[in-house]
């Protein structure tokens, strides 16, 4: 959510930031309903004054012994309450269709963000380890798993129809040992707290971290009104929701392992084959609340802790910044993290991590005090993938397959299954 403020006070750095997400000017109209609500509020303060003012002077006409002037103001006093409780309710009008433009408008993106109009303009910051050679053409890994008879999308599609998977044996197993290891890396190494948290969540915390009311169709709904988590960004980031914090505990770094569920609503056609892009998958998420002064530092470690994982596990990886025109909504500056896979000769997000800036808290009324104590400010958040445990699956089983068709089992995943060392078919 915008500061309208801020927009009243710099209307073209507003619709500069817009440019460069190759979006129209919207300031003007912003204002117009901003200056019409002003304009109402005084007219209403007004009213509100002429009230308390006329209802001294009935006081001071009934003890003169004036009824004429009191029964007239009386009549007066009856128009203005009339204006007053039909002026609350064009006021909360008036209000609502501000919150509802500025509700649908990106953040604007920092400076130092490259501008581009898709993901041909990402600037590639850095890449790490050096992707495998095959002496034979390197499987993809729904083969490979349908080979080992451990990836069944057939049974899958009789349950629930396209974009689900089902795993069993030791590849289940594994699913559970990346989350697993994921967890304890990013706990007891990056210093994140673990968090158990719902996969159900309303209205609100939707909106209070973007996902509503712009993206509805790639979300699933309960028939009681909740909505599926598409990740759990939603849930530990509404965790501050209209509370205010004490600067010397930020930052808050909390993560959590969850399942998550998207539509995909906009991606017919892409990645049908395979676990990359499912309606149901699951997730390590990295969440940070911080000051302003400490957010910009903490993408930068947040990203680091994302890339550890793929370090630990041997995965060569490219990191990306996004350009302006390849960023989420709610993000003012992403890093995508973007691991190698020998099957599709290619690198493929694996993680973005997104710093916010306040734009998530003040849909949220998430504060903190600052240490001199004077007044509160937005706090700001970030949020990454720490990481998406389907498409590590990917990873594993292309980089690590083996000639044989078998798929040898990274060294730190080891002692999360039983000390074995390759997944053979059964």
């Amino acid at each position: 959510m915008h500061d309208i403020k801020a927009i009243r006070d710099n209307p073209a750095a507003f619709d500069s930031g817009l440019a460069r997400r190759g979006l129209p000017a919207m300031a003007a109209d912003l204002l117009k309903i901003d200056a019409e609500r002003r304009e109402h509020v005084q007219k209403l303060q007004d009213a509100q004054a002429r009230r308390n003012a006329a209802s001294k002077e009935i006081g001071e006409a009934m003890k003169s012994g004036d009824k004429a002037k009191a029964e007239a103001l009386k009549a007066e006093m009856g128009s203005i309450k009339d204006f007053i409780a039909s002026g609350e309710t064009v006021e909360r009008d008036i209000d609502q269709r501000l919150s509802a433009a500025l509700a649908v408008i990106p953040n604007i993106p920092l400076d130092d963000v490259p501008d581009g109009k898709d993901e041909s303009g990402n600037l590639e910051v850095r890449r790490w380890g050096t992707p495998a050679t095959f002496a034979y053409e390197p499987r993809q890994h729904f083969d490979i798993g349908e080979w080992l008879g451990l990836m069944d999308f057939e049974a899958a599609a009789r349950i629930s129809g396209a974009r689900f998977v089902v795993m069993k044996g030791q590849l289940a197993r594994l699913e559970r040992a990346v989350a697993q290891f994921m967890l304890d890396h990013q706990t007891g190494v990056n210093g994140y707290t673990e968090h158990y948290v719902p996969f159900m969540v309303n209205d609100n915390a939707m909106y209070g971290t973007g996902q509503l009311p712009k993206f509805a169709d790639d979300l699933f709904r309960t028939t009681d009104g909740r909505w599926l988590i598409p990740t759990a960004e939603v849930s530990l980031t509404n965790l501050v929701r209209e509370s205010i914090l004490e600067e010397k505990d930020l930052p808050l770094r909390l993560t959590a392992y969850t399942p998550c569920f998207r539509a995909e609503a906009g991606a017919a056609g892409r990645d049908t084959r395979g676990i990359i892009r499912q309606h149901q998958f699951s997730k390590v998420e990295l969440v940070s609340i911080a000051t302003p002064e400490q957010s910009r530092e903490e993408l930068e470690r947040m990203t680091g802790a994302a890339e550890s994982v793929l370090q630990a596990l041997k995965l060569p990886y490219r990191v990306l910044r996004l350009c302006t025109g390849d960023m989420g909504f709610g993000s003012r500056m992403t890093y995508d993290i973007e691991v190698w896979l020998p099957g599709q000769n290619a690198y493929r997000e694996i993680s973005s991590c997104s710093v916010c800036g306040d734009f998530q808290a003040r849909r949220m009324d998430a504060r903190f005090k600052p240490a001199d104590g004077k007044g509160t400010r937005y706090v700001h958040t970030l949020n990454g993938s720490g990481l998406a445990v389907g498409r590590t699956m990917v990873a594993i089983l292309e980089s690590y397959q083996n000639a044989d068709g078998s798929v040898t089992i990274p060294e730190a995943l080891r002692p999360y299954m039983g000390s074995a060392d390759t997944i053979t078919r059964g």
